[in-house]
């Protein structure tokens, strides 16, 4: 995953114990079934990736754990990428069928001749 890609969000469960916790970190928490666009992904020191998304904007708070002020982020985990085809990479699918359909036009006209 990295910035500018789609993904669905597939788990928006809360551990009952962290509650608590979340609400206070996060104002906007994240929907399951919901597709976001990744804004930025946190390496949090390599204690845990997170993401921040372009619909989800919280403010940001210092995290002890990192020793420093940042948006909270979500797990990554919590998302799967979506594969869209881009219209470009469509376009481009269909200018290959296109030539290799005329390339066996042409080669049809050629043995018959």
């Amino acid at each position: 995953m990295r910035p500018g890609d789609k993904v669905i969000c597939i788990n928006d469960k809360i551990d009952p114990d962290k509650i608590e916790e979340i609400r206070r970190d996060f104002e906007i928490w994240i929907t399951k079934d919901k597709e976001y666009t990744i804004r930025e992904i946190l390496d949090n020191d390599g204690i845990a990736t997170g993401i921040l998304l372009e619909e989800v904007h919280n403010f940001p708070k210092f995290f002890k754990l990192i020793n420093r002020y940042q948006e909270p982020a979500f797990a990554i985990w919590r998302f799967r990428k979506l594969n869209y085809a881009s219209q470009q990479q469509e376009e481009e699918v269909s200018e290959e069928l296109v030539e290799i359909g005329r390339g066996n036009k042409e080669q049809d006209q050629k043995e018959r001749a």
